[in-house]
């Protein structure tokens, strides 16, 4: 495996390393929001931010254009303000994983904080704890297995994505092309052996996650159980 194909897969794992912490914070405070509050389009939005996971990603690239291209909304204010585009960019690419990726942080956390005792954060605030500390000392650790279960899965999803980091981020050698592009660019230019190993790599890495999630979700049922 030659240089380049190093380089794409170290870039892989940084685009899908940042989109992954990103939708920790997002999907775990929106998942929050939909499994312990009650308001007006609850269910609506809950539905708009799962979209990403049936769209076609190159839909969502075309939204993401849309938003973020030099003449979206976004994009030309980034770009007139701060002289910023994200457009063929790396950070463009972590956006694109990030939106794809986002509606398995969001279900895994939603269902893992609903099921969590609410007689239990109540007794803490008996207690004295203030709403940060119950979150902090009680919601959350309780919840953690189910969270981090939906995290890894994000983070392989990530790791995999292609349609819509093509079409945002495009596959500009060093810079943008991420491993499953470099797959796709070593499958066209007959490169068979490169492809073949950026293929078991992935796999490889996919099902390491695939199995630890799955042995986090049994662990939660089991706690669940008990």
């Amino acid at each position: 495996m030659d240089s380049s194909a190093w380089i794409a897969l170290a870039l892989s794992l940084k685009v899908a390393g940042c989109a992954t912490a990103l939708n920790l914070v997002l999907g775990v405070g929106t998942g929050w929001l939909l499994a312990r509050k009650r308001f007006p389009g609850r269910e609506l939005l809950d539905a708009a931010l799962t979209l990403p996971m049936v769209l076609p990603p190159t839909v969502l690239g075309y939204y993401l254009l849309v938003v973020i291209g030099k003449r979206g909304w976004l994009g030309a204010w980034l770009y007139e303000t701060f002289g910023m585009q994200l457009i063929f960019t790396w950070q463009g690419a972590v956006i694109a994983a990030t939106l794809v990726a986002f509606p398995l942080v969001l279900k895994a956390a939603r269902a893992a904080f609903e099921g969590v005792d609410p007689q239990l954060e109540r007794a803490a605030r008996v207690l004295g704890l203030g709403e940060w500390a119950v979150f902090l000392r009680v919601t959350l650790p309780m919840a953690w297995n189910g969270i981090l279960a939906g995290v890894l899965l994000a983070f392989a999803r990530a790791l995999g994505e292609f349609g819509a980091t093509l079409m945002v981020a495009g596959s500009i050698p060093g810079k943008t092309q991420t491993l499953s592009i470099a797959v796709y660019e070593a499958v066209q230019a007959g490169q068979d052996s490169t492809a073949n190993t950026l293929v078991l790599i992935t796999s490889i890495t996919c099902i390491a996650v695939l199995l630890s999630s799955g042995r986090l979700s049994q662990a939660r049922s089991a706690k669940v159980m008990r």
